[in-house]
């Protein structure tokens, strides 16, 4: 099932960047399928994080499109290489964002072997935000675009994932943030079968949900 605008549009930015763990991100251009399931997240709260584009209300040319209402895309340049992909969420006025970090590919690998000139493999291929957007094509042109539509969405495949298996950390490269820098707004899911401590014992999320 494609996900509707109402997905995007609610007003915790930090719940929706968790509900989209276990999602399929997919992409279209030219004809070539491409898509994973999303396994790391990072939520951007605004005018009040210090580590958002959009903190103090700040307005360029580049983040105007995070005022937008939620179900928008947000990319941008990092160091001048890597493309990052953004979600935008809430409403009209509210830039919030969810940086997509991680994807486990299920659709279209040889295409996206032949973007990265690399090798599939479990681990390391999709495993960061700028190889990600390489394997689906994703570009700075794609802000803008909605996400509702025909060239890059999202589809709920009822692949279940439980609070305990989602793993919060502080966010990756905003130590210029401050004291946000330390909120655990980073969200990932094992989908290799590591294990990890949890209540109760250890566990490994199932394999057999990402094959």
């Amino acid at each position: 099932m494609k996900l509707d605008q109402s997905f995007y549009t609610r007003s915790s930015v930090t719940q929706i960047a968790k509900e989209l763990l276990g999602k399929i991100i997919y992409t279209q251009f030219d004809g070539i399928l491409t898509g994973g399931i999303i396994t790391e997240t990072e939520a951007y709260e605004g005018i009040t994080d210090r580590a958002s584009h959009a903190y103090n209300n700040r307005r360029t040319d580049r983040t105007e499109i995070m005022y937008s209402n939620g179900g928008v895309a947000y990319v941008y340049l990092c160091y001048g290489v890597h493309h990052l992909f953004n979600f935008i969420t809430n409403h009209k006025g509210i830039p919030h964002a969810v940086l997509l970090r991680s994807i486990h590919p299920i659709e279209g690998i040889p295409a996206m072997e032949e973007r990265t000139a690399k090798k599939f493999s479990k681990k390391g291929f999709t495993d960061g935000p700028g190889k990600l957007s390489k394997a689906l094509s994703i570009k700075t042109l794609h802000t803008g675009i909605d996400l509702t539509g025909n060239k890059i969405w999202l589809e709920d495949h009822g692949i279940s994932i439980q609070h305990g298996d989602i793993i919060s950390t502080p966010r990756i490269g905003v130590d210029y943030a401050g004291e946000d820098a330390t909120l655990p707004y980073r969200f990932l899911i094992d989908i290799m079968g590591i294990k990890k401590p949890r209540q109760g014992g250890v566990r490994s999320l199932k394999p057999d949900l990402f094959t």
